[in-house]
């Protein structure tokens, strides 16, 4: 009995070993396709502001964030621009980005660079995944007073659940919910947490670096807990089924 305890926890550790190398192994792949979004502006200071984190996908040209990230107003008269950061630290080099596609429900933004080719991250071939299947996510959590360093959380997916539970009395329902309840739709809860500044992450798997999800920070949040004074801290993302249907209802072909 002693005998097989004792196998047991071999045969534990053992995997648990090889699942922290590959975790190891897969965020040295996944970091060069992560890129902070924000705003330049020239003449201010800062000239740059950081407003969430995006990923690379396609052909190295295209960028996935979500839509509250790039959704503020830019200031034309003052030669405010939307821009991608790429590197780290203090050698990042600022591009400039259009948005190429959107979608406010889903809270998923594609954007275009046109600078040299970019590594880009594999979207999975299931558009949904599993609970209890295991994660990670790379972005710039307070990335504004952090920096361009980017942070990697890993966990599982800790429920899948709808984006918005129908409220308990009308006084309880928000503009936002009312929207959402018309057309609800399934996001991830996660059991790791992000922060202010990781919306717009990819939530990838651990075992190879594809991505399932994006985060989302705010967007999720702010639907499906409006009933309650304080955020509770809970993280969701959005699966990726949607960056799909969104590619595929503008016909946008990310590898060319």
């Amino acid at each position: 009995m002693f005998a097989r305890f004792i196998l047991a926890c071999f045969l534990f550790n053992s995997f648990a070993i090889q699942a922290s190398e590959q975790l190891v192994k897969t965020i040295v792949k996944v970091k060069p396709a992560i890129v902070g979004v924000g705003i330049y502006q020239a003449n201010a200071r800062p000239q740059s502001r950081l407003h969430g984190t995006g990923f690379v996908i396609g052909n190295g040209q295209y960028i996935v964030t979500n839509y509250h990230v790039i959704g503020i107003d830019i200031k034309a008269e003052q030669k405010q621009k939307r821009v991608i950061f790429v590197g780290f630290g203090k050698k990042s080099e600022v591009r400039e980005i259009q948005i190429v596609a959107y979608s406010k429900q889903h809270d998923i933004a594609i954007l275009k660079q046109h600078g040299a080719r970019l590594p880009a991250l594999q979207l999975a071939e299931n558009l949904y995944v599993a609970e209890g299947e295991s994660i990670a996510f790379t972005g710039f959590p307070i990335g504004a007073v952090l920096g361009l360093y980017p942070v990697t959380h890993q966990g599982i997916i800790a429920s899948v659940t709808p984006v918005v539970i129908p409220a308990r009395a009308s006084t309880e329902l928000s503009p936002a919910m009312i929207k959402s309840l018309k057309n609800p739709y399934f996001v991830y809860q996660l059991d790791a947490t992000a922060y202010p500044g990781n919306s717009g992450s990819p939530v990838y798997l651990q075992s190879n670096g594809k991505v399932v999800a994006v985060i989302n920070k705010v967007f999720v949040q702010q639907t499906k807990e409006s009933a309650i004074t304080h955020p509770s801290g809970i993280t969701y993302a959005i699966p990726i089924k949607f960056l799909d249907e969104l590619i595929k209802k503008q016909n946008i072909n990310i590898d060319q």
